[in-house]
């Protein structure tokens, strides 16, 4: 089921009535921003049902029931929720950053295999025996080992970490995809492990460390004031979300975590993370309002 555009309507138009019902009708679709306009996609199969459901309703109708619409559809065409393929092919580079995270937990044997995880790591590392030693960070870039600087994202150490960082991200990720776009997500990503590997690096020294979780922090903070400023569906979080991250912020800040033994925090590169996330989100978020209003 390819995926179209059903719709290109002025950003200052406001479809959060429409995008509303069908949210409750269970019609699979997704906005974005593209510049000055919001594109409507949705299955192929849908697109004229969904052009003649906004020429009668393009303010949403609370009350309207599917049947009401398509009477007589054959059952076949009746909307569906998207499978998870037709998700991944929506959401490109959320599903590309989640495999690539996966490809490389299975190189480095989820960070058992240090011959390996050396490839990814933010500073080139060699095994002496019991003991580490890093290249310089000047070093290593003189060296033309750029990459450094946003690998470490894409490593995990353990199943739990891999699979909890790989379903935030899906469901953070592909919210700034779907309204923002997919080179606004790739950009934010390679941003967000920036400041956060450059914050750990610079507060914990050389050092092992690794993981989405730094990205996420900033993609929740991003959504986050996102949303304050220009609101919209597809940064709708659900309840208690933003206060669950912030309160795990706060005890893996507080240090029970490691005396749990439960391993190290990059604290460090969470709170870089959600402070450079807070600020594009509202410098998107206001720029998105401005135009709203304009």
């Amino acid at each position: 089921m390819s995926i179209v555009q059903v719709m290109r309507l002025p950003l200052a138009h406001d479809l959060s009535g429409f995008v509303q019902m069908l949210q409750r009708l269970g019609v699979p679709h997704r906005v974005s921003e593209e510049g000055d306009v919001q594109v409507l996609w949705a299955p192929q199969g849908l697109a004229d049902e969904l052009r003649e459901l906004y020429r009668r309703y393009p303010q949403g109708d609370p009350n309207l029931q599917l049947q009401g619409v398509e009477q007589d559809a054959p059952a076949s065409r009746q909307p569906s929720a998207p499978s998870l393929l037709d998700q991944a092919r929506a959401c490109k580079v959320t599903f590309a950053v989640i495999v690539l995270s996966v490809v490389v937990a299975a190189i480095t044997s989820l960070g058992d295999n240090l011959a390996t995880v050396g490839w990814f790591t933010f500073l080139e590392v060699r095994v002496q025996g019991d003991y580490l030693h890093f290249t310089s960070l000047a070093q290593g870039l003189a060296d033309g080992q750029w990459w450094r600087l946003w690998s470490p994202m894409l490593l995990h150490f353990g199943v739990l970490h891999l699979a909890m960082n790989s379903l935030w991200y899906w469901e953070l990720g592909r919210r700034i995809e779907l309204r923002q776009g997919p080179w606004m997500l790739l950009g934010l990503t390679l941003l967000f492990a920036l400041v956060s590997n450059l914050a750990q690096h610079f507060t914990s020294g050389p050092s092992l460390f690794g993981g989405l979780s730094g990205v996420l922090y900033g993609l929740l903070g991003h959504v986050w004031l996102y949303q304050r400023l220009a609101p919209n569906a597809q940064f709708a979080l659900p309840r208690g979300v933003l206060v669950m991250m912030l309160v795990w912020l706060l005890v893996c800040l507080s240090g029970v975590v490691g005396q749990l033994g439960l391993g190290q925090i990059a604290n460090a590169a969470h709170v870089g993370g959600l402070l450079i996330g807070c600020l594009t989100g509202l410098l998107g978020g206001a720029l998105a309002r401005r135009k709203l209003s304009a």
